[in-house]
C-alpha cells in the first residue's frame, strides 16, 4: 500500500490542519478533473442527499441524467455519470464550470487529494501530477475540502466505510438470492428513500444504519 502511494504521491500523509500545495486559483477555466472519470466518482449517501437538494430532483430523477448504478464489491452503488460524447461530467455547464459546486460530492471536493482510512481517523495524500494546473499555492486541507461539520463528516465517512466492509463480507458468504435482497435493501435505505432536508442528516443516517444492521444480523 505504501509502495503504491509513493508511486503516485509525494510520500506524505496530511491531516485537516496541514498545508498542501494544491490551490489552483479557482481552476482558471480548466475542468480536466471533470472529464473521463468513468465510474470512479462513487457517491455516498450524503453526496446523493446533497445532489437532491441542489437540483430539486429525487434519486430516481437523478438516475435519468446524472448518476448511474454499478456494482462495487457486491454492493449496488451510484456514481456520477459522464457524457457519452466528450466524457465530461453531466453537471458541467456550457462554460465548463461545475453547476453544483456548493453541493459537489466528497470525492470531487478532495481532488487532487486521496483518502487513507485509519482506525479512528482519516489521513490524506496528494496525487502528484493528477491536476495539470501549474503555479499552485499552499492551502489548508480542511479549507480545500470545504465540508460543513468536518469532524462529524469524518466520523460519517469512517462509519460508512466500516459498514461497506461488513456488508461486503456478508454478501461474499450469502446465497445469490439473498445477496440480491441485501443489496437492494441497502440501496433503498441509504439512497432511494429521501432524507428530510430540515432534519440532521447524520442522525438520519445513523438511524438507517442501525436498521440495516438489525436486518442483516451484524452490528
Amino acid at each position: 500500500m505504501l509502495q503504491d502511494l509513493n508511486e503516485i504521491s509525494d510520500g506524505k500523509m496530511y491531516g485537516i490542519k496541514d498545508m498542501v500545495r494544491m490551490e489552483c486559483k479557482n481552476c482558471e477555466g480548466c475542468h480536466a478533473c471533470c472529464e473521463r472519470m468513468g465510474d470512479s466518482i462513487v457517491l455516498d449517501p450524503l453526496d446523493v442527499r446533497n445532489l437532491s437538494i441542489v437540483t430539486g430532483k429525487t434519486f430516481q430523477e437523478l438516475l435519468e441524467n446524472h448518476i448511474v448504478l454499478g456494482a462495487k464489491e457486491g454492493l449496488i452503488l451510484p456514481h456520477l455519470k459522464m457524457e457519452e460524447e466528450g466524457g465530461c461530467c453531466t453537471f458541467l455547464d456550457s462554460a465548463g464550470r461545475c453547476s453544483i459546486h456548493t453541493h459537489r460530492p466528497g470525492l470531487c471536493r478532495l481532488f487532487p487529494l486521496g483518502r487513507i482510512y485509519q482506525e479512528d481517523s482519516i489521513r490524506y495524500f496528494l496525487q502528484e501530477n493528477a491536476c495539470p494546473q501549474r503555479r499552485k499555492t499552499k492551502v489548508k486541507v480542511g479549507k480545500w475540502i470545504d465540508t460543513p461539520e468536518q469532524k462529524r463528516n469524518e466520523l460519517f465517512l469512517l462509519e460508512w466505510k466500516a459498514f461497506r466492509k461488513k456488508a461486503e463480507k456478508i454478501l461474499e458468504e450469502a446465497q445469490e438470492d439473498v445477496r440480491k435482497d441485501i443489496s437492494l435493501m441497502i440501496l433503498q435505505q441509504f439512497y432511494r428513500m429521501p432524507y428530510e432536508e430540515n432534519l440532521d442528516f447524520y442522525a438520519q443516517f445513523e438511524e438507517r444504519r442501525r436498521k440495516v444492521y438489525a436486518c442483516i444480523g451484524t452490528g
